[in-house]
């Protein structure tokens, strides 16, 4: 019943309760309120190891954050170190956690309570000890961080959970009175796994720093390869699952992805060369193959990268190397993604197991879109399964189902771009492109998606240098599909970009779109992008130029576009910000009692200082949403002076560059030095223009390739609407829309009906959705707070929501 389709880490926390009443904040029904719960002397573990044990990054942020909000609810919370062994052995393995034994563990990779492979616990016996070692300490209780495999045992050991209790009081090594008092077992999984192969889950905890490592990899390698003209064959890790390579294959703009979930096609080799000789017609000096390391024919024959190799130098005669990645992708500091990943889940985990009840089912905590849900843990493992079940009877569209909506969305789009010959029919439609407001990581990767789409579809695409600015000067030139190559891996934007509005540009903005034809925009850009969106609407009722379709995509550092609970850029800036602050916090470290205070971008919006406050570990992040006054400083200054007298003498404050018109970076930073005095020190750190530079991280490249697709596709379908006696004129509202990420969906909406939505003075959306996470970044910097939970998540059905039987 073990038998993991991947490598897999399981970590155990194990939670247990000084008393019967327990008043817990996380468990409040209404904002402000508080419910008491009723808890029977049970602990909660956390621990590490699987069958086959590995480790990956982003796993210490879970552990980290079970514990401390195990600790704030009042329990206590046990680390089984060495995972399931430890869990067999007792003893020394299984230890209790401490607030400060957390400490500076977010930036570490792997698992820092160890993981190990076990075989007793496959047996009978094993489960036993294990069990006798959890009752004689009272725990009831465990978070498993793991692969599907491991967390298929652990719903083993809870199914089984009766019979073990009573095969141990028939052998008298616990009483009747310890076994009541430790009746049942509640189990919540989260799945740690670089290949993002447990369904169920859009993303798995140290994807995305395996994806970091990659494209690492596939920069170095690209800058080599076209000095050289050669063809570069890179495999990834991915022994079922694909999807590594896949979203490698996106983020880096290859040629040919080879993946397990959708073989080749018979005689690919022949389709292979000949892709790869038209990139080089088209004048481009290198060629890159992805393979997975699971990688097969439609025979079931592996495709293996040497073999990939040896084909293109025999057949083409192209100078060609490979290059095998291997463990180098589990290992490093884990992104800023997988911190806040990790550390919602382990939120979510623990809040699963204060509700849990016998009846129960063990779930798994996953993420759908930006939101945390749970899902019965063996439906996901069923259709895990499943998956592989269908790779062998070769039902492979069943596959690529099977594995969710965004690895469905993934191949899609990577299909569109890599897989479809240019047309020989034009349309005659001309699309134009343009950047707009400061520049971001992974514009340049939403023009390239969209130039290429544009192209398949037979449209002409026009790049528009400048912004609004430029349009209104004429400064439009043609796109071509070789003129964006390489575009996904680059910073900043290749076409420029002007804050300039269109309001006073109008009248030269209507008589450039008339002389260059043009019959739909695409803008991309921040705030600056949706305001002139909404002028180039309001300027339909005078120029009739200005009635064609246009889509803004949102793409800036600050994450303030409305429409959208993601933009393009944020989370590059997000990575430069955590990784700085993981330098400051080791100098303040070393130091010993000294505070940082740190200066992020964002303008009015402070996403990207409550989103780093949590990937960092910030003891405090000022945003302007979030109100605050001097009392609440005054608040902040007494708890790092208590955090002092502990083991963890140091402090990291953020501080939005527009939170408070008054308490400004230098006055925070002055009230810490005063109130500080004999107590800490403070340094000030202002990021500055560093945030909107640097090459895209594998999130914003991929986001912003299937934002650039479906804006064309979308528009598309728009000009067929609005294509009247020969002309094209759209003149409604649902023909100007945002695309954005809302939930769990890209969606399009009329940026009319965003008016409503936006505080147009501070330049953000009245609602914003990661607001209701800093109550998590309060409670992890062990500030006693209530946490609202109106909104809890609920068990979700996997396999009712994918209509499978």
């Amino acid at each position: 019943y073990y038998a993991s389709i991947h490598p897999a880490v399981v970590l155990f926390v194990s939670i247990k309760c000084s008393c019967n009443f327990l008043r817990c904040p996380l468990r409040d029904g209404k904002k402000g309120q508080r419910k008491t719960a009723l808890w029977k002397q049970r602990e909660t573990t956390v621990c590490g190891s699987g069958l086959r044990s590995f480790c990956v990054a982003g796993m210490n942020a879970a552990v980290r954050a079970t514990v401390r909000v195990g600790l704030y609810t009042g329990a206590k919370v046990f680390f089984v170190h060495e995972g399931y062994q430890g869990l067999v052995d007792g003893g020394d393995n299984i230890r209790p956690a401490s607030w400060e034994s957390v400490s500076m563990m977010l930036q570490l990779g792997g698992t820092v309570i160890g993981s190990a492979r076990c075989q007793d616990f496959r047996t009978k016996e094993g489960r036993t000890k294990a069990a006798c070692n959890l009752v004689k300490l009272g725990i009831t209780n465990l978070c498993v961080i793991g692969g599907d495999g491991s967390l298929t045992g652990a719903n083993q050991f809870r199914s089984e959970w009766g019979e073990l209790l009573a095969d141990l009081v028939k052998a008298g090594k616990i009483t009747v009175d310890e076994a009541k008092r430790s009746s049942h077992l509640n189990i919540v999984g989260m799945v740690g796994s670089i290949d993002n192969d447990f369904c169920g889950t859009d993303m798995t905890i140290g994807t995305d720093s395996a994806l970091h490592r990659i494209i690492e990899v596939v920069d170095a390698i690209t800058t080599t390869a076209q000095s050289h003209q050669r063809t570069f064959i890179l495999e990834v890790m991915g022994r079922h699952c694909g999807y590594l390579a896949l979203v490698t294959a996106l983020a880096c703009g290859a040629d040919w992805v080879f993946i397990p979930e959708m073989p080749p096609e018979e005689h690919w080799e022949e389709h292979l060369c000949r892709r790869l000789m038209e990139t080089r017609g088209r004048g481009s000096r290198l060629n890159v193959i992805i393979v997975a390391e699971g990688a097969m024919d439609r025979h079931g024959k592996p495709i293996s990268s040497d073999m990939v190799k040896n084909l293109v130098s025999k057949k083409l005669g192209y100078d060609t190397r490979a290059t095998i990645l291997g463990h180098v992708q589990r290992g490093g500091t884990p992104s800023a993604f997988d911190r806040i990943l990790g550390s919602r889940m382990g939120v979510e985990a623990v809040m699963a197991l204060l509700e849990a009840t016998p009846d129960t089912p063990a779930c798994v905590v996953s993420l759908s879109g930006n939101m945390a849900v749970r899902l019965p843990l063996m439906e996901c493992v069923q259709v895990t399964k499943d998956v592989t079940k269908a790779m062998a009877e070769g039902r492979f569209d069943d596959a690529i189902k099977l594995r969710g909506k965004s690895f469905e969305n993934n191949w899609s789009t990577y299909r569109l771009l890599a897989h479809v010959h240019p047309p020989e029919a034009k349309s005659n439609i001309n699309i134009a492109i343009l950047n707009v407001g400061a520049p971001c990581a992974g514009m340049n990767a939403a023009v390239r998606a969209a130039v290429r789409i544009g192209i398949t579809q037979g449209h002409h695409m026009l790049a528009v240098h400048d912004g609004f600015e430029g349009l209104a000067c004429g400064l439009v030139e043609p796109l071509t599909w070789a003129s964006v190559g390489g575009w996904t891996g680059k910073g900043g934007s290749h076409l420029g970009t002007k804050r300039t509005l269109p309001a006073n540009l109008i009248e030269e903005i209507s008589l450039s779109i008339a002389k260059f034809n043009i019959h739909a925009l695409i803008i991309i850009g921040g705030f600056e992008a949706f305001v002139g969106g909404l002028e180039l609407v309001t300027g339909r009722e005078k120029y009739e130029e200005l009635c064609i379709p246009l889509v803004v995509i949102p793409a800036t550092v600050s994450n303030n576009v409305p429409g959208s609970d993601f933009s393009i850029g944020a989370d590059t800036a997000l990575n430069t910000i955590t990784m700085t602050c993981d330098r400051i916090k080791q100098s303040a470290a070393g130091t010993k009692r000294r505070v940082f205070i740190v200066e992020t971008m964002g303008g009015y919006c402070g996403y990207l200082a409550t989103m780093a406050g949590l990937s960092s570990g910030a003891d405090a992040a000022y945003i302007f949403e979030d109100s605050f006054n001097i009392h609440d400083l005054e608040i902040n200054v007494e708890h790092l002076v208590e955090k002092m007298k502990t083991t963890v003498k140091r402090g990291l404050i953020l501080r939005n560059e527009k939170c408070n018109a008054n308490y400004t970076t230098d006055f925070i930073f002055n009230l810490y030095s005063e109130e500080g005095k004999g107590v800490f020190d403070c340094r000030k750190n202002v990021l500055g223009h560093m945030q909107q530079g640097g090459t895209p991280s594998p999130f914003d490249r991929n986001f912003g390739t299937k934002m650039g697709a479906k804006s064309v596709l979308w528009l598309t379908e728009k000009l067929k609407e609005c294509y009247r006696h020969g002309r094209i004129f759209a003149n409604t509202p649902d023909s100007a829309c945002v695309l954005g990420m809302r939930k769990r969906a890209l969606v399009f909406q009329p940026l009319a009906e965003l008016k409503e939505e936006t505080d147009f003075e501070h330049r953000i959306p009245k609602t914003q959705w990661w607001l209701k996470l800093r109550p998590i970044l309060k409670i992890l910097a062990k500030y006693k707070i209530n946490l609202d939970t109106s909104e809890k998540a609920s068990l979700e059905h996997i396999i009712k929501k994918k209509g499978l039987v």
